[in-house]
C-alpha cells in the first residue's frame, strides 16, 4: 500500500505539470508565431514482486511479476505546424508559409531565432534598422542586421517579395531592388530548439545547427507574406478536452491516495 501511495503521488505531480503546459498554451492563444506544447509521460522504475520464473511444481511461468512504481514527465514537446496567417495591415509584418524561422541578434550577441514576424524600422545611426518588437536585430540571409543606409528611404514605401527580398520604388514609382534579403533559417529537429520568452528560440545540440535557406538547396524553401502574422496553432478546443482530461486524471490519483489511506487505517484497527 505505500508503493500505491507514492505512486498517486507521482500522479498528481505529472498531471500537475500537464496542466500548466495547457494552461501556457491557452494564454498564449493570441500570441503570434507561438508554437503548442505537448506534455508526454513515462512511467517510472518496476519492482519485481517474485523473482523465480517458475511455478510450485517448477514449470516455467510465461509471463513475469512487476508492479510500477508510478509515473513522471517524459518530455514536453514544441508542435511546429503551421499556424493561421491573420492580416496585420502594416507592412512590417511578415508571416512564413514554410519551416523556416526568422533570425534576430540579441543584446549579448547571440543569434536566436522566432515565427513572429511583427517587425519595426527603427531608426539608427547610418539609416533604418529593421528590428523585432523588443528591439532586436533582424538578420539578413548573410546572419547581419539589415540596415538601409541613407536619409531618403520612408519605412512605409518598402515592400518584399515571397523570397524576402527588400524593394523601394524609383522615380518611376517601380520597385527597385535593395539587394537585401530577410534570412530564413530551418532545424533538423526543431522540437530541440530551447524556448525563451518572446516566442524566440536558441539552438541546442539536440536541435542540430540552424541550415541558412539562402545556401542550402536541399532545403524547401518558405515564402515570406508581407501584411500578415502567423497566429499561434493552438486549438483551443483541443486543449480544453485536454484540461478536463488533466483535471480527471489527477482527481483519480488523489483518491488512489485516500483509498491507499483508509485501507492502511483499516489494517491499524484490526488489533481493535
Amino acid at each position: 500500500m505505500v508503493r500505491s501511495l507514492w505512486s498517486g503521488a507521482t500522479g498528481m505531480l505529472a498531471q500537475q505539470t500537464a496542466v500548466d503546459v495547457i494552461s501556457n498554451n491557452i494564454a498564449n492563444v493570441n500570441t503570434a508565431g507561438f508554437k503548442t506544447g505537448q506534455m508526454e509521460f513515462k512511467s517510472l522504475l518496476y519492482q519485481e514482486l517474485q523473482t523465480k520464473t517458475t511455478s510450485a511444481n517448477g514449470d516455467t511461468k510465461p509471463i513475469d511479476s512487476q508492479v510500477g512504481l508510478g509515473v513522471r514527465n517524459s518530455s514536453i514537446t514544441t508542435i511546429f505546424t503551421q499556424g493561421a496567417f491573420l492580416e496585420a495591415g502594416n507592412n512590417t509584418a511578415f508571416a512564413i508559409g514554410g519551416d523556416g524561422l526568422f533570425g534576430v541578434k540579441l543584446a549579448d550577441g547571440t543569434t536566436a531565432y522566432t515565427r513572429n514576424g511583427d517587425f519595426h524600422f527603427a531608426l539608427h545611426a547610418q539609416g533604418l534598422e529593421l528590428t523585432d518588437s523588443n528591439g532586436n536585430a533582424v538578420l539578413d540571409t548573410k546572419g547581419q542586421p539589415i540596415i538601409i543606409k541613407g536619409e531618403e528611404y520612408m519605412s512605409s514605401r518598402i515592400t518584399i517579395s515571397g523570397d524576402g527580398e527588400l524593394f523601394y520604388p524609383d522615380e518611376d514609382n517601380n520597385p527597385k531592388s535593395m539587394n537585401i534579403k530577410i534570412g530564413l533559417w530551418q532545424f533538423n529537429n526543431p522540437a530541440g530548439l530551447e524556448k525563451r520568452d518572446s516566442s524566440l528560440y536558441v539552438e541546442t545540440a539536440a536541435s542540430g545547427k540552424p541550415l541558412n535557406e539562402a545556401d542550402n538547396r536541399t532545403l524547401s524553401k518558405s515564402k515570406i507574406v508581407q501584411g500578415y502574422l502567423e497566429g499561434s496553432n493552438v486549438q483551443l478546443a483541443d486543449e480544453m478536452v485536454n484540461l478536463i482530461i488533466a483535471q480527471r486524471a489527477y482527481e483519480a490519483n488523489s483518491r488512489v491516495i485516500t483509498t491507499s489511506d483508509t485501507m492502511m487505517q483499516q489494517a491499524n484497527q484490526l488489533k481493535q
